[in-house]
């Protein structure tokens, strides 16, 4: 099966113009069996795309994930099992070794998403993974891939999989229709829900990943620069804070 593994889609994240039916559509006709919803820290489009389209797609598979923010790692890419979804995390802010507690202890997986992107938001560029590196060793995989990046970053995700054993995903990362389809994880078996996702990636029945970079933008080198950074930061740390009471209200009644 052909999925492509990052996937952002309008009602889930903010800055998408793609509904997950216009993304599976062109996907499928793009020859892809099917894809990971991964939305920053909801999972509004998935719950939507349910509630309208009970019966599915014919012959694709749209699978339930979010890109989760954490305070102290950047973004990272969370798979629970079939329809379990923790309120914790739609809520963003939560430290990297509690993320990490609550989706093993409830079944889930995770690996993060374009470590070596953007400043702001790419976990190698953290102090926490920069001081205790052996974190990465409680990760199931890593986005070997992601459409978005350059050549370098994605070259360095792939030999930080290889060096810690980990299994590698590709995905678009789009969030605009021109991008769907330019990236895509394969797999060796036939994958029906989130528990055979999870199990397949454990058993790292991936057979290929990939893609084609898209171009750099004027939007893509300011991302980098030092005031965008700085800002992203502030404003994670502030909802962060402001969400707080809910998270722990949320992860103590797991």
């Amino acid at each position: 099966m052909r999925l492509d593994m990052h996937c952002h889609c309008k009602h889930g994240s903010i800055d998408s113009k793609i509904t997950v039916l216009d993304y599976a559509e062109k996907l499928k006709t793009s020859g892809f069996d099917g894809m990971l919803v991964t939305d920053h820290d909801s999972y509004r489009a998935y719950n939507k795309f349910k509630k309208t389209n009970p019966d599915g797609i014919e012959g694709f598979k749209i699978f339930m994930g979010v890109e989760y923010d954490t305070i102290d790692a950047g973004h990272f890419i969370v798979i629970m099992p079939e329809g379990l979804q923790i309120k914790a995390l739609e809520l963003r802010g939560m430290l990297l070794n509690t993320l990490i507690k609550t989706v093993h202890s409830n079944g889930g997986i995770l690996g993060p998403a374009h470590p070596f992107g953007v400043r702001s938001s790419s976990a190698m560029f953290f102090r926490k993974l920069k001081r205790n590196p052996d974190l990465i060793l409680n990760f199931d995989f890593i986005e070997g891939f992601n459409t978005c990046e350059n050549p370098i970053s994605n070259k360095l995700a792939k030999n930080l999989a290889k060096e810690y054993d980990k299994p590698c995903t590709g995905g678009s990362d789009a969030h605009k229709s021109k991008y769907v389809s330019t990236a895509y994880t394969e797999f060796n078996s036939s994958l029906i829900d989130n528990d055979d996702l999870i199990k397949a990636i454990k058993n790292n029945e991936i057979s290929g990943f990939g893609g084609v970079e898209r171009e750099t933008t004027m939007s893509s080198k300011q991302m980098n620069a030092f005031y965008a950074v700085f800002g992203f930061l502030a404003y994670n740390k502030s909802l962060s804070l402001l969400y707080s009471p809910l998270r722990m209200i949320s992860l103590s009644n797991i």
